[in-house]
């Protein structure tokens, strides 16, 4: 699946893809808790004996993961500072602060390919990635080298062109930096060979690490929260086409071709700058405290953005969660309205149905709370039934694969809603409602569904939204849930409502 050392496993089919033995993954982590800038003069030399040691293993094109502990740092702003000079531009932020807060910059080792089998061989290159790390003391949880993932919603565009999705993407990244709570730890992963030796690694790691911590001590972070000020030159109209295709998808509704289809929509905006996708994603953080807020940045000039409030499924020592998420409306006095709405609570049973099926079948003895509660992610409340399950000895990316896509961003019957998705839709989904999250070495794993999410191409920024077209459903409240979906995602941006006075139209 691609050579380690810095290369990359391009394929658009499964059947391209080469599976080829890797070399040995070895980790070492500093056996101290305390920070290289506050450490004793021996924790470097503690850092070089354990990375000396575990070379020892490697091969000359070996891999070595080393860590250290960090006195503190926000991940959100520090990835500038992660990233290499003359590197490939590849950046991963998962926020899920105050939780599990992750910043990577760079590829030791990566896979892209698209195709049915995408899930099962990105479980494979995870599970070769990680699995050939060495057993030593890797520090708490939070620290874990992981394998970062981002799904397409489809397994393979329909037409091969330039800014096409492939069907997954999975990264083992050079830096690393994971904080939560108090407790931050930066990692670094690079081959062994080739004129670069362990005390190389050791010395770079010690040296970025202090770096870091020089930054936060004099407060010299970017400041993404303090720039505000991006403007809108003027936004591309949707609703026109987007009636035109409700009222086709409800016409198969009505005629009970389909149980449920949720349509999607497609805005784009033209900013009057082209920002760091960084200074988008803060004001989320601000107005999106209970989602998990990411980006996923192949390299210049494009950027996947979002702040997810569903996941796909989370396992943690074992046991799995899936969110059942379905039903909307705008927080305040009539949200709790939804828990009596027919039309909301039959599309969201519909979800927590097929989800509890879908892990029964897959052997799994799901369980969930008898009845929804309300869920609220900034401005929008949903219904929310959160579904668990012992994983036993399943592999997390095959119940992912068996999950996606759930009623909740696709419809049912699945196969044929996702035909008529493909027909009605004018645009490809790419990563929209597609999980995006990661895999660590001790098999936990988090995927959440890419919705609330745009692609900001340049001075461009392209948002998705969709919702869910069931009996009792109409063209007008339909209409009004997508653009209530829009506009709130549009100010939690901090984008304004309207084009400014200087727009061209």
């Amino acid at each position: 699946m691609g050579a380690a050392g810095g290369s990359r496993c391009r394929a658009h089919t499964f059947e391209q893809l080469s599976v080829a033995p890797r070399p040995l993954l070895v980790q070492a982590s500093h056996p101290f808790t305390d920070s290289p800038g506050g450490s004793s003069g021996n924790s470097f030399t503690d850092l070089l004996t354990a990375a000396n040691g575990q070379a020892r293993q490697l091969e000359e094109d070996g891999v070595l993961s080393l860590a250290l502990p960090l006195a503190g740092g926000d991940p959100l702003l520090l990835l500038p500072h992660l990233e290499p000079s003359g590197g490939d531009g590849f950046r991963f932020l998962w926020d899920g602060a105050p939780g599990l807060c992750i910043a990577a910059a760079g590829r030791t080792n990566s896979l892209e390919l698209s195709g049915p089998r995408r899930f099962e061989l990105a479980q494979r290159f995870a599970s070769a990635s990680l699995s050939r790390l060495a057993t030593t003391n890797t520090g708490p949880p939070l620290a874990r080298p992981r394998v970062l993932l981002a799904f397409a919603f489809f397994d393979a565009p329909l037409r091969s062109e330039p800014g096409s999705v492939p069907g997954v993407q999975a990264v083992l990244p050079l830096w690393q930096l994971s904080r939560q709570g108090q407790h931050c730890w930066l990692r670094l992963q690079r081959p062994i060979g080739g004129g670069v030796t362990p005390r190389q690694l050791a010395e770079e790691l010690w040296e970025q690490a202090r770096r870091l911590e020089q930054l936060v001590e004099q407060a010299e972070e970017p400041g993404w929260s303090e720039l505000g000020g991006i403007g809108l030159r003027w936004s591309a109209p949707w609703q026109g086409s987007y009636r035109f295709a409700v009222a086709e998808a409800l016409s198969k509704v009505e005629a009970g071709e389909l149980k449920k289809v949720v349509l999607a929509v497609r805005q784009e905006l033209q900013l009057d700058t082209a920002p760091d996708p960084l200074a988008l994603l803060a004001p989320l953080r601000r107005h999106q405290g209970g989602s998990c807020r990411f980006l996923w940045q192949q390299g210049p000039g494009s950027a996947l953005i979002g702040a997810s409030p569903e996941r796909l499924l989370t396992v943690c020592q074992g046991q799995l969660r899936s969110d059942a998420l379905a039903g909307t409306a705008p927080a305040g006095d009539q949200a709790a309205a939804l828990l009596h709405s027919s039309k909301d609570r039959h599309e969201h049973e519909l979800v927590v149905d097929t989800i509890t099926a879908v892990l029964a079948r897959a052997g799994l003895t799901p369980r969930r709370p008898r009845h929804p509660r309300l869920a609220r992610h900034g401005q929008l409340v949903h219904l929310h039934t959160p579904i668990t399950a012992a994983l036993a000895r399943h592999q997390p990316l095959t119940i992912a694969a068996a999950l996606h896509p759930t009623p909740a961003v696709a419809g049912l019957p699945r196969r044929e809603a996702m035909a008529w998705l493909r027909s009605l839709e004018p645009f490809e989904r790419g990563h929209y409602a597609a999980p995006i999250g990661w895999i660590d070495s001790a098999g936990d794993a988090d995927l959440r569904v890419a919705i609330r999410s745009g692609t900001l191409r340049g001075d461009r920024l392209e948002l998705t939204a969709g919702a869910g077209l069931v009996r009792g459903s109409t063209v007008e409240r339909e209409l009004a849930e997508v653009a209530l979906k829009l506009g709130v995602l549009q100010q939690q941006l901090d984008l304004p409502a309207q084009a400014s006075s200087r727009s061209i139209v």
